[in-house]
């Protein structure tokens, strides 16, 4: 397991990520999800992240650039993720299932995001 922090863009805007491998799933704070496409989910989640339990209400569809590359990801939508080692305030967590489907992978020794592995083409069988 590894994390990663970085600024990415979404909605020409930035924002501050954690690339966490060892999340399965992507979070995004609602303050940032309300200006983008959001659904209500049928029946809600109970989520343990970070030491706290989340009641996911909503989902949402995210299109984010990180290192230039284009990401369309879908991200469970929370009050609050959690601040970071430094104490920033963490505005969307990449888990890892984000990371697999884009071809992400954590470069741990040089604290940054190898994008080698980023998909030319989608082939579906």
């Amino acid at each position: 397991m590894g994390r990663i922090r970085k600024n990415i863009d979404i909605e020409d805007r930035n924002y501050w990520a954690l690339f966490d491998s060892g999340a399965r799933n992507t979070y995004i704070v609602r303050d940032i999800a309300i200006n983008l496409p959001m659904f209500k989910l049928k029946k809600p989640q109970l989520v343990n992240l970070g030491g706290k339990l989340h009641n996911v209400l909503n989902d949402c569809r995210v299109e984010c650039i990180i290192d230039g590359f284009n990401i369309l990801t879908h991200a469970r939508v929370l009050e609050e993720i959690g601040t970071d080692e430094d104490g920033k305030r963490i505005e969307i967590l990449i888990g890892a299932l984000t990371m697999q489907e884009w071809g992400i992978r954590l470069n741990i020794e040089e604290e940054n995001l190898d994008m080698s592995h980023y998909p030319k083409e989608f082939i579906e069988f």
